[in-house]
């Protein structure tokens, strides 16, 4: 009964609860591991610079990028395309594109090989940065911007910068959240210069930066093996296996089916007040079913001594089959009552 009024409060507050379970545990937890992009922040990332090499010019770097980037579903992608557009450049047609989760994407744009990626992603496939292009973009993700390098014909072509702004609401939801005891920290693909910009800005507990969807899910069982509780907070398809790894998955509204799929609570608004919310209604509904077990037994702990003579030898004294009929309806009204007292609860 408690849970039943619990989840629909929540439902009204925007907190909706696929798992009861999710709703038992998440008063008690200690860790809750985030992802940046679309958590943290909007989800929404701007392109603010375009930095050529030398050799090659904005348009050339911005159209090559931009060209390939427009068969990639990925959030920073789409911000390159709306810069380039923005620009009024052209885009060509890619072939042989190709994708590798979190790292970058590669194709082939006017019969020229372009790689748009981690610094890492264009190590890896022959193309060396310089470190004067290194250098600026390092400059860059210190402010908490994130660099994506551009490989054409095997030679580094330069970078773009993507900005990410972070939600109003973040600050004031991690403000709430150390206040209720829950440590947090931060898991990234991004380059550990932005992604420490950020943690600093925020004041989170910790941050991992440079990881892969497989490593979210090893952060998280890292935590569990502490015996902490976790829960997951993300909205992504890379981070639906984590938060099916976590204790408690929370799912952003604004983000992916699968996300949401995967989590055992879905945040309407993806706003990370919600989880406060959650914890909130989570304690109150616990306390009120500990309250309503009380309400249960205690009919039963006085009444069956009671009829079964305790009292008989010292005063004469039954219990009336029709007072026991009447103690176990205020039981079940006593424990009814209460569960809708969760209806007002302020969160």
């Amino acid at each position: 009964m408690s849970i039943m009024v619990g989840v629909g409060r929540g439902a009204q507050a925007g907190v909706l609860v696929k798992n009861a379970e999710a709703i038992e545990r998440l008063g008690k937890i200690d860790w809750l591991v985030v992802v940046k992009t679309g958590t943290l922040t909007e989800g929404k990332p701007r392109l603010t610079d375009v930095s050529p090499a030398e050799g090659f010019d904005d348009q050339t770097l911005l159209g090559f990028a931009a060209s390939l980037e427009r068969s990639s579903e990925h959030p920073l992608a789409a911000a390159i395309v709306r810069g380039a557009e923005e620009r009024k450049i052209s885009l060509r047609e890619v072939a042989d594109f190709r994708s590798v989760t979190a790292v970058g994407v590669g194709g082939r744009v006017d019969g020229r090989a372009v790689l748009v990626g981690k610094l890492k992603f264009l190590g890896d496939e022959g193309v060396e940065i310089t470190p004067a292009l290194n250098q600026r973009a390092s400059e860059l993700q210190t402010e908490g911007k994130t660099a994506l390098f551009v490989g054409i014909d095997g030679k580094a072509a330069g970078f773009l910068a993507v900005a990410d702004p972070i939600k109003e609401s973040t600050r004031e939801a991690i403000s709430q959240l150390h206040a209720l005891g829950v440590k947090l920290v931060m898991a990234t693909g991004d380059n550990r210069r932005t992604a420490e910009a950020v943690a600093r800005q925020l004041g989170l507990d910790q941050f991992e930066a440079e990881i892969e969807p497989a490593q979210k899910i090893a952060k998280v069982e890292s935590l569990q093996a502490d015996g902490q509780i976790v829960a997951m907070a993300g909205d992504g398809v890379n981070d639906a296996p984590a938060l099916a790894a976590a204790d408690i998955g929370i799912a952003m509204g604004t983000g992916t089916d699968v996300a949401m799929e995967s989590a055992g609570i879905t945040l309407v608004k993806g706003d990370l007040r919600g989880i406060t919310k959650a914890i909130h209604l989570s304690r109150a509904t616990m306390g009120n079913i500990r309250q309503n077990l009380f309400f249960a037994f205690i009919y039963n702990a006085v009444g069956i001594p009671i009829a079964a003579g305790v009292l008989y030898p010292f005063f004469g004294l039954l219990l009336s089959p029709m007072i026991a009929g009447l103690a176990m309806s205020f039981s079940s009204v006593s424990v009814i009552t209460n569960a809708l007292r969760l209806r007002r609860i302020k969160l």
